[in-house]
């Protein structure tokens, strides 16, 4: 005697059958488990039809005014709804309806810029909004390097907009950039000509990831606008880096204020307005296409909005670029 095993495939099965089939056994009447389907009686029935046909049994049969399930029904119920428990459960995590309760680690690239200046101020909102979230920095050469926005490694990045295809992206505020020197430094006060400019000795800073490629264009055409020829003689691969060799010699550095402005609460810099007014970029918080409806990352990037948006006076406007190709 032979046993055949038939294997159901679920792709073929129209989940929400379960759900009228656990309704039905419930309310124990086809009526009511309409209404609390919000759908008619008819489209029940039909289901009913389906499902008894697909396990090979009536399910539930009429008694008086109501329904009674078979054995097979009774022996399905307690699975059925322990399954749709777990669906619903899942749902609710992905809801991130309580940012107070999300206990994931994010991760937010950004330059050395941010890091001395905006890092404090999100991990400030941050462990108010979402106290049990963790938050790890990681630089753009390590966002480059592991394609970390398509990848999923990083959650969102800090870096001049990125018209690219399947990025989003927010204005956070616009970097102006000025001049540094040591506090004392012989030749150099509150301004500088661009005679004076041109004939310091200047620390340059060349950052090697690939999304730092709009702000070097920018700063080379200002450079080439205002006619102004830094004489470099150091090049170093963040701004911090410049700005420690500064305040211990008579070189000079175009920084981002902000940077400027944050380590001379710590080094003896001076900060010097540039001989011509031009230089800016507008940073932006960017993620991925993917992450866009994500609830949990959505409330991340609300704190970074949150923490960095009093520095700027523009609407918060979403960019989403289009998705990728499939």
């Amino acid at each position: 005697m032979k046993c055949i095993i038939t294997v159901m495939n679920l792709a073929g099965i129209d989940m929400n059958l379960f759900l009228v089939l656990h309704s039905v056994i419930k309310e124990r009447s086809a009526t009511r488990a309409a209404k609390l389907l919000n759908v008619t009686q008819s489209a029940v029935s039909n289901s009913l039809t389906r499902l008894r046909s697909l396990f090979n049994d009536p399910l539930v049969v009429r008694s008086g005014r109501g329904l009674v399930p078979t054995p097979r029904a009774i022996e399905l119920y307690p699975l059925v709804e322990s399954a749709i428990a777990q669906l619903q459960s899942v749902l609710n995590q992905q809801s991130g309806a309580d940012p107070a309760q999300l206990s994931r680690c994010f991760t937010l690239a950004c330059s050395d810029v941010s890091q001395a200046h905006d890092v404090c101020k999100i991990f400030e909102v941050l462990s108010h909004r979402m106290p049990r979230a963790g938050l790890r920095i990681v630089s753009m050469d390590y966002l480059v390097a592991s394609n970390g926005l398509e990848s999923g490694e990083v959650d969102a990045m800090m870096a001049p907009k990125q018209a690219t295809r399947g990025l989003c992206w927010t204005e956070l505020y616009r970097e102006n950039g000025v001049l540094i020197v040591r506090r004392n430094h012989p030749c150099v006060s509150k301004r500088v000509s661009g005679e004076l400019f041109n004939s310091l000795e200047h620390i340059d800073v060349m950052i090697t990831s690939s999304y730092s490629g709009h702000t070097r264009k920018l700063y080379e055409a200002f450079l080439k606008r205002t006619r102004l020829t830094p004489r470099v003689m150091v090049t170093v691969p963040a701004f911090t880096a410049a700005a420690l060799a500064v305040a211990r010699t008579d070189y000079a550095a175009c920084v981002p204020r902000r940077v400027a402005e944050a380590l001379s609460e710590y080094l003896p810099l001076k900060i010097v307005e540039l001989p011509f007014h031009g230089f800016a970029v507008d940073i932006a918080l960017i993620w991925h296409f993917r992450t866009d409806s994500d609830p949990a990352a959505r409330h991340f990037r609300e704190a970074i909005i949150a923490a960095l948006g009093s520095n700027s006076g523009k609407p918060k406007r979403i960019q989403r670029a289009k998705a990728p190709e499939r």
